[in-house]
């Protein structure tokens, strides 16, 4: 995917997890009759702004910095540092001067609605689409130098169980070995001609695990030709979707994953390859670009696969699951696990450039692919943004339970500064992010 179409999509999933964030705080002020004298998609630091315009009491704009978004509710010490209102008498319409349970509903009104936005999204997923499980724990290919080829995986090789348990789907192999196993220790199962092997990888043997460096890819997987970019080295070639790829610099090409591999090493260079199309076969030569890639999409899974459909009302439970175990328990178990040592933290956060670049790969899936994204992003930043932290929602939270606990507040001194190491914190926490995000393209 081009830059500029990367771009894009990156703008489109921040424009619209901060605008369903902010528009939480916005309406719930509005439903409390609290004034709201600001409405910011992105930051407008220095006063750098796209546009702005005035309605009512609330001046609504677009910044410049692509970093989150801010309401000003009128009587609140946030991160737009202003205090001018502190030695003047409490006005009816002002965020102090509401009962604190309001107040608590104005702060937590931006994860509501990015919680309510990601059990959406799983919720449409699932009644769309449903669930699709590969129904195959068989190895089909292993490639040559990855983690697996070293332990003595081997194709044909059966996956039996991951830590103690039981595997059937390709599905549960993904997720355990790549998602739930992350930055632990795996204990493999395998069985071949009837011979049940353990095999045990440590963590150190997976560290920057992905399906490629781990290197086993389900079997019955054909190197069909799924999608053609026409400018790319395929496209000119004239490989259309449908073509089966046959060979590749005289090897014979028996799995998708066999013939992405030999592109993958071979970028500049010229490669031989055969195809069929329609019974008949056609031959050609192909140069990957210097990124190893040709333009295409290809792998056609002929095996049995099974769908789990829901309705409107069965949705609703797979939804909430779907948000608890892919946003809640994921997100706890990761950084968990970054605390541990067991994820390096520069290789776990990611800023604008990860998102940029995830968000761009989810939307080369489809619709509901990118969507998927979105929502893990939405319930992310709903996690954040509760934490017990200064200029975080989760910081001003504390302080409104310290106010309902000893019916007293927080002194504005301590609030004020408080509000301004918090937030001088965030900022130097994004500006590491964004270069370690620029170190590691």
């Amino acid at each position: 995917m081009d830059v500029v179409t990367t771009i894009l999509y990156f703008l489109i999933t921040i424009v619209i997890l901060v605008f369903v964030h902010e528009f939480g705080h916005f309406a719930a002020a509005k439903l409390c009759k609290m004034r709201v004298d600001k409405f910011y998609l992105f930051f407008d630091f220095f006063n750098l702004r796209i546009f702005k315009f005035v309605k009512g009491d609330t001046e609504y704009g677009l910044g410049v910095f692509p970093l989150g978004g801010y309401v000003k509710v009128a009587g609140m010490i946030d991160e737009s540092m202003d205090k001018d209102f502190i030695n003047q008498a409490p006005q009816p319409w002002e965020f102090r001067s509401k009962p604190v349970w309001q107040r608590m509903f104005v702060i937590t009104a931006g994860v509501i609605m990015n919680t309510l936005l990601a059990f959406a999204i799983f919720y449409t997923i699932n009644l769309v689409q449903g669930k699709t499980r590969i129904e195959t724990n068989t190895i089909g290919y292993v490639s040559q130098n990855s983690v697996a080829s070293k332990f003595g995986i081997e194709p044909g090789d059966k996956i039996v169980s991951i830590n103690s348990r039981p595997v059937t789907y390709w599905d549960e192999v993904r997720a355990s070995i790549f998602i739930e196993s992350m930055g632990e220790d795996v204990n493999l199962q395998t069985s071949r001609g009837g011979t049940v092997k353990d095999i045990f990888l440590s963590k150190n043997d997976l560290r920057d695990l992905n399906e490629r460096s781990f290197g086993i890819f389900p079997g019955e997987m054909v190197p069909e030709i799924q999608d053609v970019l026409k400018e790319r080295p395929a496209g000119i070639l004239g490989l259309q979707k449908g073509d089966l790829i046959t060979e590749a610099n005289g090897v014979k090409i028996n799995h998708s994953q066999q013939f992405v591999d030999i592109i993958k090493t071979n970028p500049g260079k010229d490669i031989s390859i055969k195809w069929t199309r329609n019974g008949s076969e056609l031959s050609g030569i192909v140069k990957p670009d210097a990124d190893s890639t040709i333009g295409i999409g290809i792998g056609k899974y002929t095996g049995t696969i099974k769908t789990i459909n829901y309705n409107i009302i069965s949705a609703i439970p797979q939804g909430a699951s779907d948000l608890w175990h892919y946003g809640v328990v994921l997100f706890v178990k990761s950084m968990w696990k970054i605390i541990k040592g067991d994820i390096a933290f520069s290789k776990a956060v990611g800023g604008p450039v990860k998102i940029a670049q995830y968000a761009g790969q989810s939307a080369e899936g489809g619709l509901l692919s990118f969507l998927g994204f979105m929502a893990m992003l939405s319930i992310t930043l709903a996690i954040i943004n509760i934490l017990p932290f200064p200029a975080l929602d989760g910081g001003h939270f504390v302080f409104l339970l310290y106010e309902g606990i000893f019916r007293k507040p927080v002194s504005h001194k301590i609030q004020i500064v408080v509000q301004n190491v918090g937030f001088i914190i965030l900022m130097a926490f994004m500006l590491f992010v964004v270069y370690n995000d620029i170190i590691h393209i």
